[in-house]
């Protein structure tokens, strides 16, 4: 498995829009962001210069996603 990069909750978030995901609100420092197709999954990201490593694999888990595809899109 290739190793996660330290990435920003704005990169997540637009690596997330090539996937269908929208920003629906923003509650103060975390985006919450819903998917425009069924399953209409909604994520909540930081929005941190660098978020954790453990709160990106948490993301990328539930979005359903496989680390691989999550990072071709980087």
């Amino acid at each position: 498995m290739p190793k996660l990069p330290i990435l920003s909750g704005t990169r997540i978030q637009k690596i997330l829009k090539k996937y269908g995901y929208e920003l629906d609100h923003q509650t103060g420092s975390h985006l919450i962001l819903r998917q425009k197709e069924f399953p209409y999954r909604r994520i909540t990201v930081p929005k941190h210069k660098s978020v954790s490593l453990g709160t990106l694999r948490a993301i990328i888990r539930e979005t359903g996603l496989r680390r691989e595809d999550f990072l071709k899109k980087k």
